[in-house]
């Protein structure tokens, strides 16, 4: 009620940035409560359960939000993701460790979107919406962390012994990584390796489950294509942080269970498959971007283009079945003045 009463305050159009954002989360959002529901329906541990509820009730509650945003100013609303893309009924896919895992990682993806969102947006009913969205995540994500260590699977980030001393770059040798003495990997470096290896791994379990249980035997070859992919990176990433005598984070693969009875939809499983994508390209660039050594450098922009093509391929395999909803556009000008 309160909210409806801040809408009418003013007609104050959305911008772009706006519209953008708020398609994005309903799209996101509208996927997530179709998988919350399915994990929720088979998950046994009581202390994730309850996380799972609270996931679940969070993303109900930003669909509602947003589907009366829309309302209000006549938008149309995205045909997302609804009941028709689950089965409840279906066998479990994955187990507890994987629900918990999988709540970690996407609960890190939405405090990236909702972090560059909010700087770009203006009309108050919208940014007090992306506000809640982190307030919302950051109450979940302490949820999924106090259970995870509780449950002692919280995968920590590698420890270094960091010297008692402010210390300068004194050499370009810095960020060379080919030839002659190459410096070891620095905190930030570590921190993007070990971040991707776990965004992979949650990737490739999640496709392995998603390949089982595809009828389709293109959207089946596609899957697999994206599990060697996760699997390649992974080695990647790791190797970098055993060369350096530091630990490398284990792989979720033992969280998928047999079943062949898909609890989602085709077209629900390709878009998260693309989100994922996304993602990734979204964090190499970050970790590009963080990273000094050359050689670092070189494997991400080189894994990059990877992922690039690889999204390209399920972005036309989308729209060959039918199931991309454009993202929408600005008019068509030189269209609108044709006789």
């Amino acid at each position: 009620m309160q909210h409806n009463e801040h809408l009418t305050r003013h007609n104050i159009r959305l911008t772009s940035a706006e519209i953008a954002n708020l398609w994005g989360a309903y799209m996101g959002n509208s996927m997530a409560v179709c998988i919350l529901q399915y994990f929720n329906k088979h998950v046994e541990d009581i202390e994730i359960k309850e996380v799972l509820e609270y996931a679940l009730s969070i993303s109900k509650k930003h669909v509602s939000t947003i589907t009366e945003i829309f309302e209000h100013e006549k938008f149309p609303i995205p045909v997302g993701f609804t009941d028709k893309d689950v089965n409840l009924n279906a066998p479990r896919l994955y187990s507890d460790t994987f629900f918990l895992n999988y709540l970690h990682q996407t609960t890190k993806s939405g405090f990236s979107l909702y972090a560059i969102a909010l700087p770009n947006i203006a009309r108050s009913d919208v940014r007090d919406f992306v506000s809640e969205c982190i307030v919302s995540l950051t109450e979940l994500y302490n949820k999924v962390a106090d259970v995870s260590l509780s449950k002692g699977i919280f995968i920590r980030p590698p420890y270094i012994t960091v010297s008692h001393d402010v210390e300068f770059v004194e050499s370009k040798g810095f960020f060379t990584g080919f030839l002659g003495h190459v410096r070891p990997l620095n905190a930030l470096e570590i921190t993007h390796l070990y971040s991707n290896i776990l965004t992979n791994a949650l990737g490739k379990a999640l496709i392995m489950g998603f390949s089982q249980v595809t009828k389709s035997d293109e959207i089946k070859e596609y899957f697999n294509r994206g599990k060697d992919i996760a699997s390649k990176h992974l080695e990647v990433f790791s190797s970098m942080l055993r060369k350096e005598d530091l630990p490398a984070p284990m792989t979720w693969d033992h969280d998928v269970m047999d079943s062949k009875d898909a609890p989602f939809s085709e077209k629900l499983m390709l878009f998260h498959v693309n989100g994922l994508n996304a993602l990734g390209i979204f964090n190499y660039g970050a970790a590009l971007s963080g990273s000094q050594r050359h050689d670092i450098h070189v494997e991400y922009g080189r894994l990059l283009s990877e992922i690039g093509l690889y999204a390209e391929a399920g972005a036309k395999l989308m729209v060959k079945n039918h199931w991309l909803e454009q993202t929408p556009l600005s008019p068509d000008r030189k269209e609108m003045t044709k006789a």
